[in-house]
């Protein structure tokens, strides 16, 4: 079974999100997938099966080490750069569980740079029960928050819990255990919580804990990119059509997300960053 390996969001020959990449002609079952994405040991492998001869149309999966997510960001633009390298640039359509999405892979000066169509996006106020576990996850207390945006529910393909800090120190000293992470992320069906600095208007300091895949952090989460986008319409922010996401940057991993929106509530939005071969 050929396995790419593949840094999605990186900054030229460093950092981006590792993800494992499979691409085949015929599908393979649960148990193979689970097994193959607990020996890549990344947070996310994206299966690809074809779904015709065009090379065009494809049925993808996502497993992280633990279980089976319904969409990843990081994992698609890495099969984008994938797809691009062996078919040529171009877009691909891309049929997940629960929604179909495309992504375009162009060639860049560096390797393959990919952009993907997200789900549609929705967001709603946490409750009280998913604000306290989260907050107690963290040990945060309100004064840590940014009063500009609320802690809310996002989604753009799958679930995660927002929570805005105004202390850019605040976010570089994320720390919470991840067998407690597990079960508050079990217990809310969250994939990732994401906590985020606003450094302006258009550029966001982000850290995902990862703790329902088996995964303290990741150094960038496009399925969260997008949710957070549809988030910051919702609220109305003054995103000027596109933002970038600085993520990575506290691990040792910086990576870049590049996010492009208009003001219709629920669209799907645009996620692009660079992709580099790790091995």
């Amino acid at each position: 079974m050929d396995v790419q390996r593949i840094g999605a969001f990186s900054q030229g020959s460093r950092g981006g999100n590792p993800a494992g990449v499979v691409l085949s002609d015929d599908a393979l079952d649960e148990n193979e997938m689970a097994r193959v994405a607990a020996e890549v040991g990344y947070s996310e492998t994206a299966f690809a099966t074809a779904l015709d001869d065009s090379g065009k149309k494809w049925r993808v999966r996502y497993f992280s080490p633990e279980s089976e997510v319904p969409f990843c960001g990081h994992a698609t633009i890495a099969l984008g750069a994938a797809l691009g390298e062996r078919y040529g640039a171009g877009s691909f359509t891309l049929t997940l569980n629960n929604a179909t999405i495309t992504v375009t892979a162009d060639a860049a000066s560096d390797g393959m740079k990919a952009t993907l169509s997200s789900p549609p996006t929705k967001s709603s106020t946490i409750n009280e029960n998913e604000a306290q576990d989260v907050m107690a996850l963290f040990g945060l207390t309100p004064d840590d928050l940014d009063p500009r945006l609320p802690p809310a529910r996002i989604h753009g393909g799958a679930d995660h819990i927002v929570l805005p800090l105004k202390d850019r120190t605040r976010l570089a000293a994320m720390a919470y255990d991840l067998e407690d992470g597990r079960t508050v992320m079990r217990r809310h069906d969250l994939v990732t919580v994401m906590l985020v600095h606003v450094e302006d208007d258009q550029v966001f300091v982000v850290r995902n804990a990862f703790a329902s895949g088996g995964v303290l952090e990741d150094p960038a989460t496009g399925a969260a990119a997008a949710a957070f986008a549809g988030y910051l319409r919702d609220q109305g922010w003054p995103h000027g059509g596109k933002f970038t996401i600085r993520q990575g940057e506290d691990m040792g991993s910086p990576s870049l997300i590049e996010v492009a929106l208009s003001d219709t509530k629920g669209a799907s939005v645009e996620i692009s960053g660079s992709a580099r071969n790790i091995g």
